[in-house]
């Protein structure tokens, strides 16, 4: 059985600098990791890359050929992925054994993990190649400056959550550049009641029972909450990866491995 992990988030949440951050805390500890790039408009990378949407289209050559705009053009790509899901995925995929660790990089368009379903058919071949996969959806900390912010950040998320239909981490990224922590703390563990006052005080009266239905979707059901991760240091890292881990049960079915002893003679 394989590991995944799927990163996700909108464009400029850090979900490059995660992969990254991620490879060389795995490199320090010993611990074998491949990262893989879905983005077919990347150029620069500070990992080594595993394997790449590149090699079989790219952004550059889309926009050149057909004359499409950038959403577009990347739009394109990713359902060109999906129509080479049996063919050059597969292929790939082939290349790594049955207890690798693979991380997916993905492009930032929103609408990617919100409604099209080229992710959600990506994540079905990942399942069907016995792949245990794991959403993470990474939102910038600096992004959660107010009520309202945080409710969209929990809307867009949820949206993910529902269309990918997998084990989901949400993760409050940059935090290393968040100046006041208090002010994130207050959406780590919030109250409704509080959230409910501060959002009527921002939106008009006639919004009020839309403000009420939001917040009571975020408390009653729980399922939207987020695990802050400063990059800075390597135990915040440990945690974010601790979580994920448990979420695909990594590690759980690997074979114990017993090493040969000779006793030594008594002389």
């Amino acid at each position: 059985m394989g590991y995944a992990q799927l990163v996700i988030g909108p464009a400029g949440s850090g979900k490059s600098t995660y992969c990254s951050s991620l490879y060389q805390h795995c490199e320090t500890v010993g611990r074998t990791m491949h990262v893989v790039n879905l983005d077919p408009a990347a150029e620069h990378f500070d990992y080594p890359v595993a394997m790449d949407i590149r090699e079989l289209i790219s952004l550059d050559d889309v926009m050149e050929e057909l004359g499409l705009g950038p959403n577009g053009g990347l739009l394109y790509c990713m359902e060109h992925l999906e129509e080479n899901l049996d063919d050059w995925l597969t292929e790939e995929l082939d290349n790594y054994m049955d207890d690798d660790y693979l991380v997916f990089d993905c492009p930032g368009q929103i609408e990617l993990f919100s409604h099209v379903p080229v992710l959600k058919n990506f994540v079905e071949h990942l399942k069907r190649k016995n792949f245990n996969v794991c959403a993470v959806y990474l939102l910038d900390s600096q992004f959660m400056t107010d009520i309202t912010k945080f409710i969209s950040g929990c809307m867009a998320s949820l949206s993910a959550m529902v269309q990918l239909e997998l084990p989901h981490i949400n993760i409050l990224s940059k935090m290393d550049l968040v100046t006041n922590k208090k002010d994130i703390d207050d959406f780590l563990n919030p109250e409704p009641q509080v959230l409910l006052s501060e959002l009527n005080q921002r939106m008009a009266p006639q919004f009020s029972k839309l403000n009420k239905a939001l917040i009571e979707l975020v408390d009653d059901y729980n399922m939207v909450s987020f695990v802050p991760l400063d990059l800075r240091k390597e135990s915040s890292i440990k945690y974010v990866l601790a979580q994920i881990d448990n979420c695909i049960q990594y590690g759980e079915d690997a074979d114990v491995k017993i090493k040969d002893f000779d006793p030594e003679d008594d002389d």
